[in-house]
This record gives C-alpha cells, structure tokens and sequence, in this order.
C-alpha cells in the first residue's frame, strides 16, 4: 500500500468544502481492486464545462473506478489545497484540468515523492520538469485559435480594411486562453485589413461575455464588425449586449466563438453566431483508458489530441439534434 503523506486531518472532508467520493444515490459502490482517481474540476463556469464533468464522472464510475471529485471554483487555491488532500489520502491516479497554466511545480512535486502519476486534462502546465506529469489529454487550443482566424479571413474575402475586430479572452493565465489568442493572432496578423482594437477577459462565463461586450459597444459605437470570443458562453452573453444596443448578432457583427456547445448552435440556426471551433469537451472515455494505462505503469503518450471540426450557419439545423452537450 502506498505511503499517505499527512496525517488524518488533512482527509477530504476536513481540508476542502465541495469534495465528494464517486458514489451516489443509486449508484454501485466501488470494488475492493477500484482504482482510486482524485479529479479536481476547474469548475461550473460554461455549457462546455458541464459537459465535461458529466462525461468524467460516467467514465470513472464504480465499480472499476473509486472517483473523489472536487470542483476549484475557478480559483487555484482551491485546486492545490485539493491535489494535496488526494496526495494525502493516497489514491491512485490524480487528474486535474488546471485553472491557470503556472504555479504547479511545488504540488505536482508533492505527488511524485508520493508516488501518485498525474494526468492533465483540458488544458496544459508550465513546469520546470514535465516528468512531473504523466500524461496531457485535451484539444489544440492554439489551432483552434487559428481555426477561427481562417473562418475570419475567408467570411471576409472581397471586404476593404480596416476590419475591426474585438476579442473575449478566456480566463486570465489559463492555457486555453493564452493559446486562442497566440493561435489567432498568428494568422489575423498576416492580412493587413484587420486590427483587433479591443481585448479583454470575460472568464469564459455568460455573464462576463455580456458585462465586456457593453463596455466594448460602448467604446466603440459603430466600428466593430467581427467578434472572436474564446468560448460559446462569453459569445451568447455578448450577443445579448449587441441586440440591447440595437445592432444585429451575426448580420451587423459577424460572431466566431469556440467550443461546439448546444447553446452555439441554437444561436447559429437563430442566425446570431456565424460559426464556432469545436472544442470536444466529452472526454471521460480517453481520460478513463489513459488511468488504467499509467496505473499498470505502462507507458502513455506525453500529449493526446482529440479529433475536432469547425461549424456554421449553414450546418446548424442538421447538426443540433447530434449535439451531446
């Protein structure tokens, strides 16, 4: 049996509100020979996100699996304090979508001495030693940024510059948002009609989206005509704000977001959003093969992408009903 590292009092229900074990009402409870999974969620912050817990949870269910979740809140404190419960309860296998790129080494640190791998999902770390993770497995943030510059690029052939544009930025520091940004300015900055004169964090929530997008509006008035939001959320926030200050989502302001969510396509068939990046949130199955794998002790890729595609208005009313999330 591994060594657990602290003392009881550091255990789940006494060190972080909000953790859980993976049984619920109804459910199967774990078996005696259940791999042990400690899985911190950034938390509840889009359509996206939801989606992706539920997928986790399905896939880490009992009785093959001993799940203990806990949602962060957005906030690394919480996810540190969280990994350090996992690391002292001594489970199996911890996995985390980490909130913000940096500040992991001495934590992740931790769990090595203890003898606990670590696999990433969603979004990456910076780490001085990337032996200190396992395994990463998410999407291309950076080509998804790309991809939504093309999307720009080509729905503007034939227009004269300057075109517009302004930019939802995901959560601050979080690798999600710096590599749509790198990805998408790496290509809008190769034709010289487009400027984006406004950028600014709406922390990929709805709510956020909306509150940016007015001060946006109000900047700039009339000149803006295309935005690029970082996710769904923010952009169906911000369409709210460009329909109150009386412009039309998609027509007056052309709209790329990212993510694939239900809600975008809703919006895309509404004519509101001209297209979103898919960004595949349903990763529980892969994620659930990668804990086996680095549990037996097997080796595992060091980076595993998932397969995505780019979507617009014209595709939305064939697409919706396959939608998962």
């Amino acid at each position: 049996m591994r060594k657990v590292v602290g003392v009881a009092a550091l255990l789940c229900a006494a060190v972080l509100a909000g953790c859980s074990g993976g049984g619920e009402g109804g459910q199967a409870a774990a078996g005696d020979d259940a791999i042990t999974v400690g899985f911190s969620q950034v938390g509840a912050e889009s359509e996206w996100r939801t989606a992706n817990t539920r997928s986790v949870r399905e896939a880490l269910a009992a009785p093959e699996f001993n799940l203990r979740f806990s949602d962060a809140q957005q906030k690394q404190e919480n996810q540190i304090k969280a990994l350090r419960s996992f690391i002292a309860q001594g489970v199996d296998v911890i996995a985390f979508s980490p909130v913000v790129e940096t500040g992991w080494d001495n934590v992740l640190r931790e769990a090595k001495t203890a003898g606990i791998p670590v696999v990433l999902t969603d979004r990456a770390v910076n780490v001085a030693d990337d032996s200190l993770y396992a395994t990463l497995i998410g999407s291309d943030f950076v080509e998804e940024g790309r991809r939504a510059a093309r999307w720009v690029i080509e729905d503007s052939q034939g227009k004269q510059g300057p075109i517009r544009i302004v930019e939802l930025q995901g959560t601050v520091g979080s690798a999600p948002a710096n590599d749509r940004m790198r990805g998408f300015k790496e290509v809008i900055d190769g034709d010289s009609r487009f400027q984006i004169v406004r950028s600014q964090s709406g922390d990929f929530t709805r709510a956020r989206g909306k509150e940016v997008m007015e001060a946006f509006l109000k900047a700039e008035g009339d000149n803006i005509d295309v935005l690029f939001a970082h996710n769904d959320d923010m952009a169906i926030g911000a369409i709210q704000a460009i329909e109150e200050a009386g412009r039309k989502p998609g027509t007056d302001i052309r709209i790329v977001s990212i993510d694939g969510v239900r809600g975008a396509f809703e919006a895309m068939k509404a004519g509101k959003l001209n297209a979103t990046v898919e960004c595949n949130p349903l990763l529980g199955p892969q994620l659930a093969d990668l804990i086996r794998e680095v549990h037996a002790g097997r080796e595992v890729p060091k980076r595993v992408m998932v397969e995505e595609g780019v979507f617009t208005q014209d595709q939305a009313e064939a697409e919706l009903p396959n939608r998962k999330y």
